[in-house]
């Protein structure tokens, strides 16, 4: 674990014991929506031990971990490094990027000062109030014996987000890694030097440290394929959201929204080029593919959910990547039939937070992606990477809880899909899809079948 400055962590010591004093003798004078910065939870007796206790539900270790461990903790750091500093100089921006909003309101908690308690510190980076909402409201209420029985609703009135449930999850962390209205990563800032985003709520919580048990009482084994269902669910209906937004803006057209490696791949001789070899089924030669790969495996636990409502979404993305894949595309068709998307999308999310999931449910759509292999892998590389990543958290699942499988192959073959786009501009569709069919073959195999 990264050691934290020791003089930094008595500060917030104090911070947490002035902090709870206060909040208890004024209970019922505390304004909801009030951030008080991580130093609240920092005691020892909080979430600030550095071993995990069993004293209480949770392990009391939270903050030691947020602190040491997560990437999080240092994202406001990263804004002074040599490439954001360029980042910032390359855009123009009025203030260096750790002062400034359009970075600040992804790397940091920025939150307007009249919403700051005394102990805020906007360096904190990405902070326990950034999921689990405000805590001016809840610090001391989540402290006594009544805490637990208390309704999401009762607790959501006081400010605390419900992050069990994996909807509300999912949207959270989508803030920043898809975007809002106020949080955003365009053409010119990756063009610049940020990353774009990409997104997969089971992988990257499974390489987190996390510091949060997903079932409480009773275990769950297929968790982790609803966290990925869920979390596919989500994203789409969120960046659908976002693509209407942006066409509906004075900045339209907005190329994030493309595959970016349609424009950014090593060229090659016209008789070696696989894109030309597919061609441009449904849009005009030349003009860049739209990213959906957000979709390209949503599409088979949705069909697994509600066939019914699947298919309509199916038939909304073709006339959305229709209009997408038109030189001049009408920009308020687009946005209408992303906002129609959407809402099924928002509907199939709903209906796979509520479902069970078993082994049957996730060896299927395992197989049903690795079997769209040719399919999936001509959408480009962002919508291979969709695929890999997806393969790799259903498997990482699927072995956890299946008897007797032997995983070896399978764990190489998935493996394979990843060396397959470590070179984003020489990514090669073939490739990939005769990786995948490996993939594919080996799942086959598998006796966990229907």
């Amino acid at each position: 674990m990264r050691m934290v400055d020791n003089g930094r962590v008595a500060l917030r010591l104090a911070a947490c014991l002035t902090l709870a004093v206060s909040v208890l003798a004024s209970a019922q004078n505390t304004v909801v929506g009030k951030y008080n910065g991580p130093g609240g939870c920092a005691s020892s007796s909080c979430h600030g031990s550095i071993q995990p206790k069993t004293i209480t539900r949770v392990a009391q270790n939270e903050y030691s971990i947020w602190a040491g461990q997560d990437k999080h903790a240092r994202a406001y750091q990263v804004l002074s490094n040599d490439v954001s500093v360029r980042i910032g100089r390359i855009l123009n921006l009025k203030s260096p990027p750790n002062q400034n909003q359009k970075c600040l309101a992804c790397h940091a908690l920025s939150v307007s000062p009249e919403m700051r308690a005394q102990t805020f510190d906007i360096s904190d980076g990405v902070s326990c109030e950034h999921c689990h909402g405000p805590a001016a409201g809840w610090l001391g209420a989540h402290t006594v014996k009544d805490w637990e029985t208390r309704t999401a609703d009762q607790k959501a009135q006081l400010g605390m987000r419900d992050l069990r449930d994996l909807a509300v999850r999912s949207h959270t962390c989508l803030h920043c890694h898809v975007g809002t209205e106020d949080q955003s990563v365009d053409h010119q800032m990756i063009a610049a030097g940020h990353p774009d985003l990409t997104f997969e709520l089971n992988l990257f919580s499974a390489v987190m440290p996390r510091h949060w048990k997903d079932s409480d009482d009773t275990p769950t084994p297929w968790f982790g394929t609803k966290e990925w269902a869920v979390g596919q669910g989500m994203q789409l209906r969120d960046s659908l959201q976002r693509l209407a937004r942006r066409a509906r803006s004075s900045t339209w057209p907005e190329y994030a929204e493309l595959d970016c490696f349609a424009c950014h791949h090593s060229l090659t001789a016209p008789k070696d080029s696989w894109r030309q070899d597919v061609g441009y089924a449904g849009r005009t030669p030349g003009v860049p593919a739209w990213n959906a790969a957000r979709f390209v495996v949503f599409r088979y636990a949705a069909a697994e959910t509600d066939a019914a409502i699947a298919g309509k979404l199916e038939s909304e993305m073709a006339t959305l990547s229709g209009l997408m894949g038109q030189l001049s595309g009408d920009r308020e068709q687009i946005a209408a039939s992303a906002d129609r998307a959407a809402d099924l999308a928002h509907s199939l999310a709903g209906a796979l937070n509520r479902r069970s999931y078993d082994q049957a449910f996730t060896l299927q759509v395992m197989r049903k992606i690795a079997g769209d292999s040719r399919a999936i892998s001509q959408q480009g590389q962002r919508a291979a990477g969709q695929a890999a990543m997806s393969l790799d958290s259903l498997f990482g699942v699927y072995k956890h809880n299946a008897k007797n499988l032997d995983e070896t192959e399978i764990k190489v073959a998935i493996s394979g899909l990843f060396q397959q786009l470590d070179d984003p501009s020489a990514y090669n569709a073939p490739r990939f899809a005769a990786q995948m069919q490996k993939v594919s073959a080996l799942l086959s195999a598998e006796k966990g079948s229907r």
